[in-house]
């Protein structure tokens, strides 16, 4: 074959790497949108947070920036910013403690996909994080009893309003409360992604919502064995 025909063959794989691309980032904005209910009307309190629709759609085509610091308080009631996880691969979820169903299933699948990499170096590498959305009633006592029902390495992450949705908005993370304006009877719609960051505390990506453990697990492999990430097993567990 000649070099105009290699050119072709490489062009097309590309251009069908881009519609695959495309479809996929479609799917997931859909799926994700279903199971938020995005047709939700929006509150007056909620009138600062950009659409579901828009965040999804900035997230999955990466075209801003994602991910950032963060100053917030450990259930353990201690301050942590995202400098203490340096030298650590992270996983993040963002959820809240009174979820029904969608958080503890996605943080169970974070913990069995840390079971699957074992005692060895791969899951000491890691540090799997949850950040709440719902900081009225997360408080780090809260939090502390909820996540002993998940991994031992879990750290979750609570703080003021405005810290959350500083750093809810710098990963493109929607949320608002739904139900009952008064009392504690509401739930929180939002979004569901796992995210990956790494150890220089650049964001890598994501994974979608229903991801099973050993994808996540494959996932994680993959980036512990890209040649940019040296992780430092010495930091990080949680206490």
């Amino acid at each position: 074959m000649n070099w105009r025909g290699r050119d072709a063959q490489q062009s097309a794989r590309a251009d069908d790497r881009t519609r695959s691309r495309r479809r996929r980032v479609s799917a997931t904005l859909a799926l994700t949108c279903m199971l938020l209910g995005a047709f939700v009307s929006t509150r007056a309190e909620d009138a600062a947070n950009a659409s579901p629709a828009a965040l999804i759609e900035a997230l999955l085509e990466g075209r801003e920036p994602i991910g950032g610091p963060f100053d917030l308080t450990d259930h353990g009631g201690r301050r942590r910013t995202d400098s203490d996880f340096r030298g650590k691969l992270l996983l993040i979820y963002f959820g809240y403690t009174h979820c029904p169903d969608v958080c503890p299933t996605e943080l169970q699948a974070m913990s069995l996909a840390l079971d699957t990499l074992g005692t060895t170096g791969e899951a000491e590498a890691v540090q799997p994080l949850f950040i709440t959305v719902d900081p009225a009633r997360d408080t780090p006592s809260h939090l502390a009893d909820y996540v002993s029902s998940f991994h031992p390495r879990l750290v979750a992450l609570t703080g003021e309003d405005s810290a959350i949705r500083k750093v809810a908005l710098a990963y493109k993370v929607y949320f608002a409360r739904s139900g009952p304006a008064d009392g504690d009877g509401y739930t929180v719609d939002h979004t569901g992604f796992i995210y990956l960051v790494g150890t220089d505390g650049r964001y890598l990506g994501f994974l979608p919502p229903g991801t099973a453990p050993e994808q996540i697990a494959e996932a994680i492999r993959a980036h512990l064995e890209r040649p940019d990430i040296r992780p430092d097993r010495s930091t990080g567990a949680r206490e």
